[in-house]
């Protein structure tokens, strides 16, 4: 089940172009403890956190509704990550990642992640700002 509500997220949310109202389309909140982390959330926002297949990493998915206009994102367990205020990840929606990928460095940021696949969801890239935050860019080509 955890595969099909995401895919449906995904599939539903992401065919949308960056010419749309909100440009954002995801977040990862990285957390180093898991469980005590979705025992967290799912406590302060009373909502239940569904877990995505454990090959992609230990994650679960926030509630979404693929009508709704507002976006959605999960828990991702990073157990190497140190507390701080920069663990927050947004994802920018693009017609292709390589798009924007080649005017970051231009613009003073560092790429971390070049354009991968990740399988039916599309492509994503990671890339440090001008400011030393990290965010991604998402695209389906």
């Amino acid at each position: 089940m955890p595969c099909n509500i995401a895919s449906i997220f995904f599939i539903t949310i992401h065919h949308k172009k960056m010419a749309n109202v909100n440009p954002v389309g995801w977040f990862d909140i990285h957390v180093s403890n898991f469980d005590r982390a979705k025992k967290f959330y799912q406590t302060v926002f009373n909502v239940q956190l569904v877990d995505l297949p454990i090959e992609w990493g230990k994650q679960a998915v926030f509630p979404f509704s693929p009508e709704s206009p507002n976006i959605s994102g999960a828990l991702v367990e990073k157990p190497d990550m140190k507390p701080n205020a920069n663990n927050t990840v947004i994802y920018f929606e693009t017609e292709d990642c390589a798009n924007e990928e080649k005017r970051i460095e231009q613009a003073g940021g560092k790429i971390l992640q070049p354009k991968m696949h990740i399988g039916e969801f599309g492509y994503i890239s990671m890339f440090l700002d001008s400011e030393g935050n990290t965010v991604g860019l998402h695209s389906r080509k």
